[in-house]
């Protein structure tokens, strides 16, 4: 395990690893997954009673609303409370779902995770570009990244190398990057207006 994941505390490992393999896995970028993983802040095993009868379940807070049409593969909100990526990987569907169907710009897309209200989504939303910005510059800061919007973009490399950028168990989830060289990176990308997710590239060239 890379050291900059290693020094996380084991529920921020789960999160980080598990979101980023989900994102690869579905195609969604992977800043708005640990965006959308963050916000929900949840934990394995979690239930969280919502005023409409439903249940936001697990580590992604998945609501049970979204099982009814699950159920006939199998799935339970049991399996969705369990520990592990399994959760991870149906909220980066269910993302995937939303970003591909729905109405509204990506964010408001993504937004429509927590809810398609407008009230309740606005606000999701401004939150979840703030949390996706800072993601986004760890991501740069430690893999090789693409802009998802744009064709054949040629991959960026890390900020910093891997040694620089650790990461301690001091450090919270909520706030990926310490180092002088990711803050100075998180203010460059607060300051761009047209800033975009990113996804993870494996290529490493010829």
């Amino acid at each position: 395990m890379p050291p900059f994941i290693a020094d996380l505390t084991p529920i921020a490992q789960e999160r980080v690893v598990c979101a980023i393999s989900a994102a690869v896995k579905y195609e969604v970028p992977a800043n708005i997954v640990l965006a959308v993983a963050e916000k929900e802040g949840g934990k394995p095993g979690q239930w969280v009673r919502n005023s409409n009868g439903t249940y936001d379940v697990g580590s992604m807070q998945f609501n049970t609303a979204y099982l009814r049409d699950l159920a006939r593969y199998g799935i339970t909100a049991n399996d969705v409370a369990a520990a592990g990526c399994y959760s991870f990987d149906l909220a980066a569907w269910r993302l995937r779902m939303h970003i591909r169907n729905d109405k509204g710009d990506l964010w408001t897309k993504a937004a429509n995770y927590h809810s398609r209200t407008p009230r309740y989504n606005a606000v999701y939303r401004a939150d979840l570009i703030r949390k996706a910005l800072k993601w986004a510059d760890w991501l740069d800061a430690h893999f090789v990244t693409l802009d998802v919007t744009k064709a054949d973009t040629t991959p960026s490399m890390p900020l910093q190398p891997i040694e620089v950028q650790r990461v301690t168990q001091q450090t919270p989830a909520s706030s990926p990057v310490s180092s002088p060289a990711a803050k100075q990176a998180s203010v460059r990308s607060l300051s761009q207006k047209n800033y975009v997710p990113r996804s993870i590239s494996f290529k490493t060239g010829d």
